[in-house]
């Protein structure tokens, strides 16, 4: 599953709108007009290795990099809670989760989580709703941090699932 499909499917299933998806990009520090939007919002026929954080753009679209993707991401999580704010009043930088394609489905897990205040109970809902099943620990391993001794990759399949069970979640 590529970025530009995880966001097609993000927006549907959260019923976000052309204007609502150019102010969550700006959140996220990306500028993007609405026919940009709509062109990173189109899938290609062609394939595009993703690792490759170089926007790739044609007539009718633009590939969304793993950067572009995050920018997105952060910026959905502040349009839903509002600006996080460090001791000293002033915005805190979101971080860059993002380090390879392979942890793009466990960063898009996280990040949606925090945006929609789902809770782990939310999430194991969401995942049966779509016909999957998953106990709160494998879970855990999926929110872990890179690295972790217990991290386990969020896989396509059960981004597609999350997606879907998210659409049936908030559209019925």
């Amino acid at each position: 599953m590529d970025n530009n499909d995880i966001l097609i499917r993000l927006r549907y299933a959260l019923d976000i709108k052309d204007q609502d998806m150019i102010q969550i990009f700006q959140l996220g520090g990306v500028e993007l007009t609405k026919e940009e939007v709509q062109k990173v919002l189109t899938k290609s026929e062609e394939s595009y290795d993703a690792e490759d954080d170089e926007g790739y753009e044609d007539e009718e679209h633009i590939k969304c990099t793993n950067s572009m993707l995050e920018s997105f991401l952060n910026g959905l999580i502040t349009f839903e809670r509002g600006p996080q704010k460090t001791k000293d009043g002033e915005p805190m930088k979101p971080d860059r989760s993002i380090r390879n394609h392979s942890s793009v489905n466990n960063v898009m897990l996280k990040k949606v989580k925090i945006a929609l205040k789902l809770t782990s109970e939310d999430i194991i809902d969401i995942l049966d709703n779509a016909g999957v099943s998953i106990t709160k620990g494998e879970l855990s391993g999926l929110l872990r941090k890179e690295g972790h001794k217990n991290y386990r990759q969020f896989g396509d399949q059960y981004a597609r699932n999350f997606l879907k069970g998210l659409t049936i979640k908030y559209r019925g």
